[in-house]
Order: structure tokens, then C-alpha cells, then sequence
């Protein structure tokens, strides 16, 4: 269910970004979104642990911030694997979305998500 919750806040938060950066970020509308976003969480969960092993000396020198790169990396992946339906222009884009998503994500996860948990217990 976590699961499913999450690809969707990245779906709306790719129709958004699609919103708000129409020249550089293009999107075939929500099921394209839908569509990425569950690609992404299957390349986060298949091809990212691959990259952080292979990366993990500069991800230790430059203190976690070759994150956002290896996360920019995966959206340039779901952008070749999308086709048209999704279309990220250049690299420096998708590392900007990366730290757009990621930022979102945590701010969603602190004012929704957990007070939630909290109530629950």
C-alpha cells in the first residue's frame, strides 16, 4: 500500500513539473506519469543500489550529494525507457527534478505521511 501511495505523489508530482517546465519536461498526461513513475520505482529498486555500489567513494567524498546525481541518472533511464510519453531535455534538467522530487518527497512524507503513523498509534 506504502507502495502504491508513493507512486502516486510522484505521479502528481510529475504532472506538476510537467505543469510548471513545459519546454523542458514533457508528459503524455497522468497514466504516462502513472506509468513512469512505477518504472522509476522498479529502476530504484533494480539498477540505483548497482549505481550507489559502483559510486560509493565520491558519494562518500562529496558526503551523500552524488545522490541527486545517481537519482538524475534513473529519471534519464525512465526517460529512455518511456519513449515520447515522457521526455526529460538534457541531464542538468533531470538533476534539477531529482532535487525537486526529492525535496517534495520529504516534505510530504514530514507534514503528511508520518503525523498519520503517529495518529495511529
Amino acid at each position: 500500500m506504502r507502495w502504491l501511495i508513493g507512486c502516486l505523489i510522484n505521479a502528481v508530482i510529475f504532472m506538476a513539473l510537467a505543469g510548471y517546465f513545459h519546454e523542458s519536461f514533457q508528459l503524455n498526461g497522468f497514466w504516462a506519469a502513472l506509468q513512469a513513475s512505477i518504472l522509476l520505482s522498479i529502476l530504484n529498486v533494480l539498477v540505483r543500489p548497482l549505481l550507489i555500489l559502483f559510486t560509493l567513494p565520491v558519494t562518500v567524498l562529496t558526503m551523500g550529494l552524488f545522490l541527486f546525481v545517481i537519482n538524475g541518472i534513473t529519471l534519464e533511464l525512465t526517460d529512455y525507457l518511456m519513449g515520447d510519453a515522457f521526455e526529460i531535455h538534457g541531464f542538468t534538467m533531470a538533476l534539477f527534478f531529482a532535487v525537486l522530487m526529492s525535496l517534495v518527497n520529504i516534505i510530504i512524507q514530514k507534514t503528511l505521511l508520518e503525523p498519520s503513523r503517529k495518529a495511529k498509534k
